[in-house]
């Protein structure tokens, strides 16, 4: 029964994975959550992500849901890109209220490595059979790494394995020729 702004419901579905915000902001879409779904999957394609379907607005039905790590580190490569979701994404903790400041929520960003090595974002996630998923942001000198792990069982150190890894790549003699 409570009332949020569409900006507070984008915090609590980003930070801590809040399953009701997305089906509240897909409820409140034009034509409702079916309309939302056609929409999502309209700009999957828009976007190229071909191996990419959604099933519902909030991403846990395995059976019909599904995208790769490529789509997800594109998507991730043009989401960062929208002032609005970079801000969202790199904030460890937000403070939001309802409608008319009677209820307040402490929402705390569930990616363990923002703000560490350069990380400035992006989503953590996890299904049966995706396992642990960490599409991360991460600013190496002038450049923006997209990181994506998938099926991990720690999908925080499995990203920084990969990130210390190509921060060797980057930082090696023969990349700076």
């Amino acid at each position: 029964g409570e009332s949020l702004s569409f900006e507070n419901l984008l915090y609590a579905m980003l930070l801590p994975s809040a399953n009701d915000a997305a089906l509240a902001i897909a409820e409140n879409y034009k034509g409702g959550e079916g309309g939302f779904i056609r929409k999502m999957n309209e700009k999957a394609i828009s976007l190229h992500l071909y191996n990419t379907h959604f099933a519902d607005s909030y991403g846990l039905d395995d059976s019909e849901n599904y995208t790769t790590v490529v789509d997800l580190a594109n998507l991730a490569s043009v989401a960062i890109k929208n002032n609005i979701f970079s801000k969202i994404v790199s904030e460890k903790i937000k403070i939001i209220s309802d409608a008319d400041n009677s209820n307040t929520y402490v929402l705390k960003n569930l990616n363990k490595l923002l703000g560490e090595n350069g990380v400035n974002g992006i989503k953590t996630g996890y299904t049966d059979e995706a396992g642990g998923v960490l599409v991360t942001s991460t600013m190496q000198g002038n450049h923006r790494l997209i990181i994506v792990v998938v099926k991990s069982d720690d999908r925080f150190l499995d990203t920084l394995k990969l990130l210390f890894d190509l921060k060797g790549l980057l930082m090696s003699p023969s990349r700076n020729k």
